[in-house]
C-alpha cells in the first residue's frame, strides 16, 4: 500500500478554520463520539452519543430541565397524555419525579389514572403480544392494551367495584374539582399500597404523599368518570366541575408570574392534557386580562407531526401565537419526536442522575389561597364586562 500523507491541517489538534461568515454556522459541537463501550452511566451516554436528530433533541431536554426548569423558582406542570400507567411508566419515571419535587402538578388522562389504581390495589397486568386474537381474548376475559394484557373479571371488574365503595364515602359526597377528587383517591390508594406491602407502585399515592394537585382535562372520559355518573343513580352527592379545575391551574401559574418566578411544562404526548396545561397562560391573559408572556420553559415528546393541524403536534412557535408561550424563550423551547415510553424514563434517569431533589412546593396544600388570590386579581380587571 502506497503513503499518502495528510496535509498538516488536517493532523493538528484544530484542522479547520473557518471564514467569519462559516464560523457562526459551524461553532457546535464536533460530531465525533468515542466509541460506545458498555461502562457508560446512561447519563454519560446521553451526553456523549446523543448529538443528532431526536437523540440531539432528547439530550437538549435533559439539560434544559435539569440546567434550567429545576431551578427553585421554577413551578413545573407535566400533562401525561394516552395510557402510560399501564406500561409501568407511571411507577417507573413519573412517580420517581414527583418525590424528588422535579414535578409541582400535573395534568393526566383518565385513563392514566384509573389504571394506576390497579397498581395501588396490587391487582397485576402482564406483558402480551400485539398480535394474539381479539376475538378469542374476548371469549376467554382478557383485555388488550396493545401489548398489555389484564383480566377483565379480575382487574377491570375489581377495580371498578373498589373504586365505587370509595366514591360513596362520605367525603366525595359534594360537588369538586379533580384535584380533590384524585387527591382523595391518593389517600385511599397510599392505604392500599400500606395494606399490600408495596410502596411506591401509584402516582396517585404519591402525589397525595407530595401535595401534588393532579386535574383531569376530560373527567368524564375514563372509568374513573363513568363510575361517577353511574353512582347517580344510586343519588350520590359527587359532582365534577371542570370550571374548578380551569380556576385551580389557571391560579398556580398565575401565582408564580406574580411573584416574579418562572414556569415550565412537560408534555409527555399531546391531546387534552396538553392544551389544559397550556391554557393556563390565555386564561391569565385573555380572560383574567392580566398581561402576561407565556410560559419559560417547553419540552414536549410526541409522535404527531405538526401539518395535520391537531393540537399534539403543534410546535412551541405556534403557541406563541396564542400566548402560551414567552417568544423570547424559545431557545428553551424543545420538540422531541420520540414515543413517550422511551423518552420519558431516559429524562427522568439524567435528571435524577444529574441534579438534587427540590423541595417540594406542596400546590394542593395552598390551592385555596391561590384560588382566593386569582379571584382578587380577576375583579381588579373585571368589574366591567
Amino acid at each position: 500500500m502506497g503513503t499518502i500523507l495528510l496535509p498538516k491541517k488536517f493532523t493538528s489538534k484544530y484542522p479547520h478554520k473557518f471564514s467569519k461568515g462559516k464560523q457562526r454556522f459551524l461553532s457546535g459541537q464536533r460530531i465525533l463520539p468515542a466509541p460506545i463501550s458498555g461502562k457508560e452511566s446512561l447519563a454519560d451516554l446521553i451526553d456523549s452519543s446523543f448529538l443528532a436528530y431526536n437523540a440531539a433533541r432528547l439530550q437538549e431536554a435533559c439539560h434544559l430541565f435539569t440546567g434550567k426548569m429545576l431551578g427553585a423558582d421554577v413551578t413545573v406542570g407535566m400533562s401525561l397524555a394516552g395510557a402510560l400507567t399501564p406500561a409501568g411508566v407511571g411507577a417507573a419515571a413519573v412517580l420517581p419525579l414527583i418525590k424528588a419535587g422535579f414535578v409541582d402538578w400535573i395534568v393526566a388522562t383518565g385513563a392514566n389514572l384509573y389504571h394506576d389504581l390497579h397498581h395501588a390495589m396490587n391487582l397485576p397486568l402482564f406483558r402480551g403480544s400485539p398480535f394474539v386474537r381479539d376475538p378469542e381474548l374476548r371469549a376467554v376475559g382478557v383485555v388488550r392494551i396493545y401489548d398489555i394484557l389484564l383480566d377483565y373479571n379480575d382487574v377491570l371488574m375489581q377495580t371498578d367495584h373498589i373504586l365505587r365503595q370509595i366514591l360513596l364515602q362520605p367525603e366525595f359526597q359534594h360537588e369538586m374539582g379533580t384535584a380533590e377528587l384524585h387527591y382523595l383517591l391518593g389517600q385511599y390508594c397510599a392505604e392500599f399500597e400500606r395494606q399490600t406491602g408495596r410502596r411506591d407502585v401509584s402516582i396517585l399515592a404519591a402525589a397525595y404523599r407530595a401535595g401534588v394537585p393532579c386535574f383531569c382535562s376530560s373527567p368524564g372520559d375514563s372509568t374513573i368518570g363513568m363510575n361517577v355518573a353511574g353512582l347517580e343513580f344510586r343519588n350520590n352527592k359527587l359532582r365534577v366541575n371542570p370550571s374548578i379545575d380551569v380556576n385551580e391551574s389557571t391560579a398556580i401559574v398565575l401565582d408564580a408570574k406574580l411573584k416574579k418566578r418562572r414556569t415550565g411544562v412537560v408534555l409527555v404526548g399531546g391531546g387534552s392534557p396538553k392544551n389544559f396545561t397550556l391554557q393556563t397562560e390565555p386564561q391569565i391573559q385573555e380572560v383574567l386580562r392580566i398581561p402576561e408572556a407565556g410560559h419559560d420553559f417547553f419540552i414536549q415528546f410526541t409522535d404527531a407531526r405538526p401539518d395535520t393541524g391537531g393540537l399534539s403536534g403543534a410546535t412551541p412557535h405556534e403557541a406563541v401565537s396564542w400566548g402560551k408561550v414567552d417568544p423570547t424563550q424559545l431557545p428553551d423551547a424543545i420538540v422531541c419526536y420520540l414515543d413517550s415510553t422511551v423518552a420519558l424514563p431516559l429524562l427522568t434517569h439524567y435528571a435524577l442522575a444529574r441534579h438534587r431533589p427540590r423541595k417540594l412546593k406542596r400546590l394542593y396544600d395552598h390551592l385555596p389561597a391561590l384560588l382566593a388570590q386569582e379571584a382578587k386579581e380577576y375583579w381588579k380587571r373585571n368589574k366591567r364586562l
